[in-house]
C-alpha cells in the first residue's frame, strides 16, 4: 500500500472510541502501516447519524451498525477504558485488561438519551434489536412527546411525522429558535416552518419541569408533562432529546488538569491534550469552539494522525483551524436544511444529500464493507 512510513517497534497508537473519528483515525494509520489499536464499548460502528430513523422505520437498525473486526481484524478490541496511566503509558480496560501505547488518541465522544445515542456496552446485534423494539414502541403510542428542539430533537420529530402521519407529535424546547444554536437564523427558521409543514406541534419557549418523574421511552397511556408555563400536556411516551455529555470516564481521573468545565480536554492547535505531545483529542471530547458533529470529528482525526506520523518521521506538524458551521439536517427521508460553510443550503439539495441515504454508504464503504439488504 502506499504511503507507508518506517517506523521502530516501540510505536503502538492506542485509538479510545470507535466513533466517526476513530474510525477515520484508524483507516489512516492502517493506511500508512503504522502499528495502532482501536477499543469500543461496542462491537461495531454505530453510524449514529441515523440512529433516528432507525427508530422509526423497521428493519433499517441492521444497516447502522458495522463490525469493527471485518475491517481492522485483530487491531480492534472490544471493553470499556476506565483509566489511562500517563507515567506507564497504558490504558486499563474495565476488566483489568492493559494495553501500552506510544501514543494515545481519545475519540470518547458523547453519551446521552437513548435513541440518539447507544452507550452501553453490548453487541451489535442486542443493539440492532433495541432499536426494533423502540420502533414498535412508537407504533403504539398515539402521542409523542418530543422534549429538546435542538439537532436531534427536530430530527426525531420529524422523523416520526414522516414516518406515522396519523401520530400527534409536539416538540417542547426552552427557546423560541429550534435546531442547533451555531446555524444561520435563516436555516433555524426553515427547520421550524419544516416541522410546522410536517404537523408537529411547537410548544417554544418552555422548559419541562417534571421530567426526572417521567418514565422514558416507554408508551404509557396518560403521562402528563408540565412545563414552567404551568400548562400540562398529556401524551402516552415521551423521548429525551437533551443533556448530550462528554464521555471522560476514560481519562477523568489521570487528565483531569487538561480538562475544561464541560469534561472535554483542552488542545492546542495541532489538537494534542495540553501537557502531552502523545496524546490527542478529536472529536467531541476536544474542547473546541464549533458544534460536535460527525464531520469535525473525521478533520480533527485527520489532523491527529496526521500529526502522529510527521513526529514518527521528523516533519511539521498539521494544525487545525475551526471554520464556517457547516451541518444538514435531515428532516425525515424527504426533506432536510442546513448549510455549507456559513451559506445556507437549498432543501432539496440537503434532503438529496443527506436526509435521503443519511450517509450510510459513506460508512460502509470507508469501513470496506458491503451494507445488508
Amino acid at each position: 500500500m502506499g504511503g507507508q512510513v518506517s517506523i521502530d517497534e516501540t510505536v503502538h497508537v492506542v485509538i479510545v472510541g470507535g466513533g466517526f473519528g476513530g474510525i477515520a483515525a484508524a483507516q489512516h494509520l492502517k493506511h500508512h502501516g503504522v502499528p495502532f489499536m482501536l477499543i469500543d464499548i461496542l462491537d461495531a460502528f454505530h453510524h449514529n447519524v441515523a440512529a433516528l430513523r432507525a427508530s422509526v422505520q423497521a428493519g433499517f437498525a441492521k444497516q447502522t451498525f458495522i463490525p469493527y473486526k471485518e475491517t481492522f481484524g485483530l487491531n480492534f478490541l472490544q471493553g470499556r477504558v476506565i483509566q489511562i496511566d500517563s507515567e506507564t503509558q497504558t490504558v486499563v480496560l474495565d476488566n483489568g485488561k492493559q494495553v501500552r501505547y506510544s501514543h494515545l488518541i481519545l475519540c470518547t465522544g458523547t453519551s446521552g438519551h437513548f435513541p440518539g445515542k447507544h452507550n452501553s456496552v453490548a453487541t451489535y446485534q442486542s443493539a440492532i434489536q433495541k432499536y426494533e423494539d423502540f420502533v414498535n414502541v412508537i407504533q403504539e403510542a398515539n402521542t409523542v412527546v418530543v422534549v429538546g428542539g435542538g439537532t436531534t430533537g427536530v430530527e426525531m420529530a420529524a422523523e416520526i411525522r414522516t414516518e406515522f402521519t396519523d401520530k400527534k407529535v409536539i416538540l417542547i424546547h426552552p427557546r423560541e429558535e429550534v435546531a442547533d444554536p451555531d446555524l444561520l437564523p435563516s436555516v433555524k427558521e426553515q427547520a421550524k416552518q419544516v416541522l410546522l409543514e410536517k404537523g408537529v406541534e411547537l410548544l417554544l419557549g418552555r422548559k419541562v419541569t417534571n421530567l426526572d418523574e417521567l418514565e422514558l421511552n416507554v408508551c404509557r397511556k396518560g403521562m402528563v408533562i408540565k412545563t414552567n408555563k404551568n400548562e400540562q400536556v398529556t401524551a402516552d411516551l415521551v423521548i429525551c432529546c437533551t443533556g448530550n455529555k462528554i464521555n471522560s470516564e476514560a481519562y477523568r481521573s489521570s487528565l483531569t488538569t487538561c480538562m475544561a468545565e464541560s469534561g472535554a480536554l483542552k488542545v492546542n492547535q495541532h489538537l494534542q491534550v495540553e501537557g502531552f505531545d502523545n496524546v490527542y483529542a478529536v472529536g467531541d471530547c476536544a474542547n473546541l469552539d464549533e458544534p460536535k458533529l460527525a464531520y469535525h470529528a473525521g478533520l480533527h482525526a485527520a489532523v491527529a494522525a496526521t500529526n502522529i506520523i510527521s513526529s514518527l518521521t521528523g516533519k511539521c506538524l498539521t494544525s487545525y483551524r475551526t471554520g464556517n458551521v457547516t451541518m444538514l439536517i435531515a428532516m425525515g427521508k424527504d426533506a432536510g436544511v442546513g448549510q455549507f460553510n456559513g451559506y445556507k443550503l437549498p432543501r432539496f439539495l440537503v434532503t438529496k444529500g443527506k436526509s435521503q441515504s443519511l450517509l450510510l454508504w459513506k460508512s460502509w464503504r470507508e469501513m470496506g464493507q458491503k451494507a445488508p439488504n
